[in-house]
């Protein structure tokens, strides 16, 4: 935990992001959880503490401001992430996290539970059999292919002014060059990711027609 604990620390202070004791100390028991779930499912390649603290969290909080509404949909959660972190950073937002994968699905249910994490659901379904009652103000992918796969395969479930956000590494100019038409780019983002020689964007796009 100490060696996690001073990682974070400096990660945090680097990036500009203040957190509470409480907060951080939730993040590292996730990275700790992960560490030893990771030993038996293989959720992660990133198993470095150094990595992991900046690979998984940081890179996860660094999407806050770009946010819209309160109702959020993590989809391809994998191992938790971005929902996890940002779910603890902010409790006053809800978040589903889906995946298709049953043993990383055990894995995010068994975190939240431990956490104590009262405003997170996990949803065991491919995004396409999701059909909820509930529509979603961003919907955000870490990790789903291209922006038009993303897009269309979560369509159905963003609400009339919905936000889709698309974390990617290098700007992602042929995906943006062959985009559908039926979604328009809001923004492109370049994130100062502090610690790490990595690039990092997020692409946040609406549906044309609303």
């Amino acid at each position: 935990m100490n060696n996690f604990n001073n990682i974070l620390t400096t990660a945090l202070k680097q990036n500009n992001l203040s957190l509470s004791d409480q907060i951080q100390q939730k993040l590292i028991r996730y990275l700790e959880l992960m560490q030893q779930w990771n030993k038996v499912f293989n959720l992660t390649s990133i198993t470095e503490p150094r990595d992991m603290v900046y690979l998984h969290i940081v890179d996860s909080l660094i999407v806050s401001p770009y946010l819209h509404g309160k109702h959020m949909l993590d989809v391809g959660s994998g191992a938790g992430l971005p929902g996890i972190p940002l779910a603890i950073l902010s409790p006053d937002q809800q978040w589903t996290l889906l995946d298709k994968n049953n043993k990383k699905t055990r894995f995010m249910i068994q975190a939240i539970a431990e956490l104590g994490l009262n405003n997170v659901k996990v949803i065991h379904s491919r995004c396409e059999d999701f059909h909820p009652a509930q529509c979603f103000d961003s919907i955000l992918s870490r990790a789903y292919g291209t922006l038009t796969m993303f897009a269309d395969g979560t369509a159905h479930l963003l609400c009339t002014d919905g936000l889709f956000i698309a974390m990617k590494g290098k700007y992602p100019q042929e995906e943006l060059d062959t985009l559908s038409n039926n979604y328009r780019v809001e923004n492109v983002v370049r994130l100062n990711l502090q610690g790490l020689d990595v690039e990092r964007h997020i692409v946040c796009l609406r549906e044309s027609k609303r």
